[in-house]
């Protein structure tokens, strides 16, 4: 546990120094740590740094006419908050007390004693800092004394000088889920019978039981920091009905997806979409919806309510009403083939009970990497059984691909259109897959990858990835339509091109009506000759919920915008079938963490939208 705050302080460092928050004190705290993280841990603690900054600048704002005022930060590690508030000239009147485990406070003080920029911001201190106050300031003070130990805890505080009588923020980031229940209750208990005038700020995870709950407690059991909180406050209201039982009158609370659409400008969204290339929008949303910040206060005149949204945007409050259970088995055993764990991959039927995966990211040869193998399935007397596929590929590169479509054109050729490498790059061109004539109701042995030449205007157009690309009809003529993605260039697409089968010329064909909202990761399926689009990500980084029908006319396409009701729940990056004149959307992304989504039906003739559950 000791170790986390210096492992938060180098991801920290490495999100500042990628633009993402504004600190020149987090590379001083880190010493020699340094290290570069990846996009989505930047994001994390961007998050993470920015709701933290957001409560206390408004603690410190309501509280700014007061005489005196403090903040207790508990289990502070290498944080730089108060050296930041103090170089912003915020501190005119406040004092700030850290705590910490004695050994983490040692080494904070040596830090902050060696290093003239730090030291300088304290002022003189006039002596070493007393047994387990390592460093006292005029404002600052750094207590060592474990927080399990409250009454130890009591006797430090009082002895550096905390005045229980003027109004006190505590902040506890990722601190509380740490300890022993029974004992950061008694400190969330003590803290509001001992404080007249207090706030509270929490920020930590939630949701330990759906799958990415599942592999985030394993994820802190392995690095033996296990999380307490969770079993006991399982979710948002669990929390806030925890602080409202333990002495605190007010209390909201938020998850993260909340948080960065509501408190967060759209300017200041706009430029954290923009500092690196980034496509783990999955991983980003789940993770947002797996931590919390909680802002609970007592006696504060006037009330401290730091979690009022800034900007209303359409939440869908509440948890999703299901209307039943899909029961659910596994169909195969594939535990002698490798390569079936991947995502970002595509799946496509080739011929009845024969299906082809290509692409995606999982683990190849005890690697992960982008998958190089294609797989096959097929139903074999009653059962799903696995083979891996051997391709001719002219270049290896073009069989290493994320977020392509597959389109089969016959029982002997697919094409595969756009996909990615890294997000950096451009997206690739299209491939031929060819199976062999001979190919029987076992499916292909080996696949032959052929390169696609196309005229060059239309060669760029596809460079995409995480589009669309469905076979339809127009005057008894067969297209493929390739609809919305993203680009190295264009973080969201909403253009749409035909390709006129077999031969794949550039067909250009009028289309009226309203126009669908640009998107990707959606969904997009043949129905009656036309083409069914569902959900998606938009512009804003935002799911959708609409649905849209590309149909023929007399002299054209027309876009119709298929009315649900229940509303459609907003999601991206699920599958979507049409079976008996309904819409199936499985699986993907929504904001709504009390469930995971599962199968939503919906009546293309009614309307009417409902979800179920995919019980396991």
């Amino acid at each position: 546990v000791q170790g986390t705050g210096g492992s938060s302080v180098v991801s920290k460092c490495s999100a500042a120094a990628r633009g993402y928050i504004q600190d020149r004190f987090l590379r001083l705290l880190a010493g020699r740590r340094r290290r570069r993280r990846a996009p989505l841990i930047h994001r994390g603690y961007y998050i993470r740094a920015r709701a933290v900054d957001h409560c206390v600048q408004d603690f410190l704002l309501k509280t700014q006419s007061l005489p005196r005022t403090q903040i207790l930060s508990l289990g502070a590690g290498f944080d730089s908050l108060y050296f930041r508030l103090k170089d912003m000239g915020l501190l005119h009147h406040t004092v700030v007390y850290e705590v910490d485990f004695p050994n983490v406070a040692c080494q904070k003080a040596t830090l902050i004693k060696g290093m003239k920029e730090l030291s300088a911001l304290v002022g003189d201190t006039g002596g070493e800092g007393l047994g387990p106050i390592t460093f006292s300031g005029e404002d600052y003070k750094l207590l060592g004394v474990d927080l399990s130990e409250l009454s130890e805890l009591e006797r430090i505080l009082e002895e550096a000088g905390l005045n229980n009588e003027i109004p006190t923020l505590f902040i506890a980031e990722v601190v509380l889920t740490y300890m022993e229940n029974t004992r950061s209750d008694a400190l969330i208990q003590w803290a509001a019978e001992h404080f007249p005038q207090a706030c509270f700020l929490v920020y930590e995870q939630v949701h330990p039981e759906d799958p990415f709950g599942h592999v985030m407690q394993q994820h802190f059991s392995q690095l033996n920091t296990a999380l307490h909180s969770l079993a006991q406050y399982p979710d948002c209201e669990a929390q806030q009905r925890r602080f409202l039982g333990k002495g605190w009158t007010e209390c909201s609370v938020m998850d993260m997806n909340e948080f960065f659409t509501s408190c967060i400008p759209e300017d200041e969204q706009q430029r954290v979409h923009t500092l690196e290339p980034f496509d783990e929008y999955e991983e980003w949303h789940l993770k947002c919806s797996h931590y919390f910040v909680l802002a609970a206060s007592k006696g504060m005149e006037p009330s401290w309510t730091p979690l009022l949204p800034s900007v209303t945007v359409p939440h869908h409050a509440g948890p999703v009403g299901m209307a039943g259970s899909v029961p659910a088995a596994v169909c195969a055993r594939l535990s002698g083939i490798p390569g079936l764990r991947r995502y970002g991959h595509h799946s496509v039927l080739i011929k009845p009970n024969v299906i082809l995966t290509t692409g995606g990211f999982g683990e190849e040869d005890g690697q992960h990497c982008r998958m190089r193998n294609f797989h096959v399935l097929r139903k074999h007397a009653g059962y799903w059984e696995a083979v891996c596929v051997t391709q001719n590929i002219p270049n290896k590169r073009w069989g290493e691909r994320l977020y392509h479509t597959v389109s089969c054109l016959s029982d002997t050729l697919a094409l595969v259109v756009g996909g990615r490498t890294s997000p950096s790059s451009a997206g690739l061109g299209m491939l031929w897959l060819k199976f062999p004539k001979t190919c029987n109701a076992s499916g292909p042995d080996d696949v032959a990858v052929g390169l696609v030449s196309l005229q060059p205007a239309a060669e760029a157009a596809l460079l995409r990835w995480r589009h669309s690309t469905t076979e339809m009809t127009f005057k008894g003529e067969q297209y493929l339509f390739v609809y919305g993605g993203r680009s190295a260039l264009e973080p969201v697409l909403g253009d749409w091109h035909f390709l006129h089968t077999p031969e794949l010329s550039y067909t250009a064909i009028a289309v009226e009506g309203p126009v669908p909202e640009s998107r990707h990761s959606h969904s997009a399926c043949s129905w009656e000759g036309g083409v069914l689009i569902a959900g998606g990500l938009g512009a804003a980084e935002q799911p959708l919920g609409s649905v849209f029908l590309l149909r023929e006319l007399e002299h054209g396409l027309q876009w119709q915008t298929i009315e649900t009701h229940p509303p459609l729940v907003p999601r991206y990056s699920h599958t979507a079938h049409v079976h008996e004149g309904k819409l199936l959307l499985v699986g993907g992304v929504w904001f709504h963490a009390s469930s995971v989504p599962g199968v939503t039906v919906i009546d293309l003739m009614t309307g009417l939208c409902l979800d179920y559950v995919i019980n396991v």
